[in-house]
């Protein structure tokens, strides 16, 4: 087998975002299963990681290793690059509107991810490996929760920022606002009752699709009641009613009716824990770890 090297613009703070996590989580996940795993930089040089142009240079093609991209709007400049090379497409989003060169495995985090592919590039071997939930996502104890509703800033609508926030503080409600980075996650989803999630409006507004959409399952796995929508990956595994409940599909008072009800009566509104377990282990990294081994 061959070594595998997992290409990112480089691991500071410039450069977070689920993104990155996920090629940083992917790159722990396969240690072992091949002889050597790197990751390796090529906008930011780093002490801790090797250079792309460096082992450009260094190493004639086509070299020993198997390259991974995924840097959405860097891939069309980095398969010129690596031109000759082995390399591999691990796709998150899509819609970025480049043509893969015939033959580029696709390595598709969702299956929204692998139709748009299967329909880009039919004749590239295409894989599904979804993303892997971290294990510090879980419910924890049965505890009053001092969040009624959390939301992340970061792709949230105009709709969830500038109308339904205001009317659930008005109805009393406290709503806790998340922006920037956060170094225990998994600890605020745990004080969280309701998580919302409207990225529908944000994904239109860039041009791309949702690709995967972790947040929604993080809450899921946390304990939260989930109010999401449903564009894109996010309808991969949530089910309107059942896994989770759809944001903005009638009036403001149907929403403000629906989350008090839920922060009063989570009970009512969380998924049937048998099939929360089934989507969960499905995204364990036991499981995407097998994934990424076939």
């Amino acid at each position: 087998m061959r070594p595998l090297r997992f290409l990112v613009p480089g691991t500071g703070p410039r450069f977070r975002c689920g993104g990155l996590q996920v090629e940083l989580q992917s790159a722990r996940l396969c240690e072992g299963l091949v002889p050597a795993v790197e990751l390796v930089t090529y906008r930011q040089r780093q002490p801790d990681h090797p250079f792309l142009s460096d082992l450009l240079q260094a190493e004639p093609a086509p070299g020993q290793a198997l390259w991974i991209v995924s840097w959405g709007f860097d891939v069309p400049k980095l398969l010129r690059r690596l031109r000759g090379r082995p390399l591999a497409y691990h796709a998150h989003s899509s819609g970025y509107g480049f043509a893969l060169p015939p033959g580029v495995p696709v390595l598709a985090v969702s299956r929204n991810t692998l139709g748009y592919w299967g329909d880009r590039a039919p004749r590239s071997p295409l894989q599904l490996v979804p993303n892997a939930l971290d294990p510090a996502f879980t419910a924890g104890p049965d505890q009053r929760r001092p969040i009624d509703v959390l939301l992340q800033v970061r792709k949230s609508s105009a709709y969830l920022l500038q109308e339904l926030v205001p009317a659930l503080r008005a109805r009393g409600l406290r709503v806790e606002l998340q922006s920037g980075w956060v170094e225990d996650l998994a600890a605020l989803f745990r004080s969280a009752t309701v998580y919302l999630y409207d990225s529908a409006d944000y994904w239109r507004s860039v041009g791309v699709t949702e690709g995967f959409g972790l947040p929604p399952l993080e809450a899921l796995a946390s304990g939260c009641v989930l109010f999401s929508s449903f564009n894109h990956a996010l309808a991969d595994s949530l089910d309107p009613g059942v896994m989770g409940w759809q944001l903005g599909c009638g009036s403001l008072e149907q929403d403000l009716g629906q989350i008090t009800a839920a922060v009063a009566r989570p009970d009512l509104f969380l998924p049937e824990p048998g099939r929360l377990a089934t989507l969960l282990v499905g995204h364990s990294e036991m499981a995407v770890r097998q994934r990424w081994r076939s």
